[in-house]
């Protein structure tokens, strides 16, 4: 134990190992610490960017032409998992979509031509 070692410090020690059952290592300490920094950076970045979106949100619903926005952004902030998983298929079946779309015309092209010539 170092000299640096202050009341509180040994408390939450105390706390984590009763919580594992154990003492922890130091590195497993280190581990953890660095886990909960990495978590509560990862809820800070969300909760920032949840507040852009909501003022994002209230500008398009001032505006009528960007209701529709307002609409979409309103649906991912409320239910942000879902409205993802609805992004990536909405994304996938307008690629689809695209491609299927170049080939029949791709099709067409090359069926006028054969009648024209």
């Amino acid at each position: 134990m170092s000299e640096t070692t202050t009341p509180q410090q040994l408390e939450r020690d105390l706390h984590v190992a009763r919580h594992h059952g154990r003492w922890l290592s130091d590195e497993e300490r280190l581990e953890l610490e660095r886990e909960e920094s990495e978590r509560l950076q990862n809820e800070e970045q969300q909760k920032q960017l949840r507040t852009k979106l909501t003022v994002l949100a209230g500008v398009c619903v001032l505006l009528p032409p960007m209701w529709p926005l307002a609409l979409g952004l309103t649906l991912y902030l409320l239910f942000p998992r879902t409205m993802t998983r609805v992004g990536f298929a909405a994304g996938a079946f307008i690629v689809t979509g695209a491609i299927v779309g170049a080939g029949l015309l791709i099709a067409l092209i090359a069926w006028l031509f054969t009648v024209l010539l």
